[in-house]
């Protein structure tokens, strides 16, 4: 349990301290997606007056099979403000061709404010129509670029039960020309108790490791295909085993990525 604790307050207090840091880093970043993340340069006395602008994002827009399996899955988010506060729409979920159910789906409305030049401070909402039981969560978090501009996003989450969880999503844009683009992504979800009517153990519950390759016909608009892995580890993968179901899946994914 204190490891959890650890792991979760290193991921947020890092994300922190790092964000300074990142300043001096050098690598590829378009303008849009600064303009998007809120890495935008420091403000000056020359502009009192912040102007509002918006965006939306979805990250995972894709369809994925293996074995007959067949899921679409979107991961996408929205804001509104200025330099340095926004208003945030946040969705992801899953839904199941076979079962024609959602297999997970999930909604935030965060308030953002900047406290680096790299780093966001989010607090605000989270609630899971999927799975069942739903849940509402108080949500508290870090989100922005990493030195060697790494994207990450740390949450932790509190839910009218009590029930203490954290998440983690890293991604980094590896160039291999100006328009197609590698992007490696881990996503982790922690639980500081059992849960067992949403079939989850304490301590480290799932990952998802993957890698998807686009290309940007535009920066708006980028195709891509790639492979994702996803695991359920220790007492959570237990629970999948005794409930008969896979701890974990290989999925090949294709899908777009939108930016406006």
């Amino acid at each position: 349990m204190k490891s959890v604790l650890a792991l979760l307050a290193g991921c947020l207090l890092g994300s922190a301290i790092l964000g300074d840091a990142a300043m001096a880093q050098t690598g590829p970043a378009y303008s849009q997606e600064i303009l998007y993340s809120g890495l935008r340069n420091a403000p000056t006395t020359s502009f009192p007056d912040q102007a509002l602008f918006g965006g939306v994002r979805f990250d995972k827009l894709e369809w994925n099979s293996l074995g007959g399996n067949e899921r679409a899955r979107w991961d996408m988010e929205a804001f509104v403000g200025n330099d340095y506060d926004k208003f945030f729409f946040k969705s992801e979920g899953a839904f199941d061709r076979r079962s024609q159910k959602f297999d997970e789906a999930r909604i935030q409305a965060l308030y953002s404010r900047m406290i680096s030049y790299f780093f966001d401070f989010q607090v605000g909402v989270r609630h899971d129509v999927s799975p069942k039981p739903s849940r509402t969560y108080a949500v508290i978090g870090i989100e922005g670029l990493a030195p060697g501009f790494f994207e990450i996003d740390a949450d932790a989450y509190i839910s009218q039960k009590g029930e203490i969880s954290g998440s983690f999503t890293g991604s980094y844009d590896l160039l291999i020309t100006n328009r197609l683009i590698l992007q490696p992504r881990i996503d982790l979800r922690l639980q500081l108790q059992s849960v067992p009517e949403l079939e989850l153990g304490s301590g480290l519950t799932d990952f998802e490791l993957g890698a998807r390759l686009r290309y940007e016909f535009t920066r708006n608009v980028a195709p891509y295909i790639g492979v994702s892995w996803d695991r359920k580890v220790g007492e959570t993968a237990s629970i999948a085993q005794r409930n008969q179901k896979p701890p974990s899946s290989v999925n090949f994914v294709a899908g777009v990525r939108l930016l406006w």
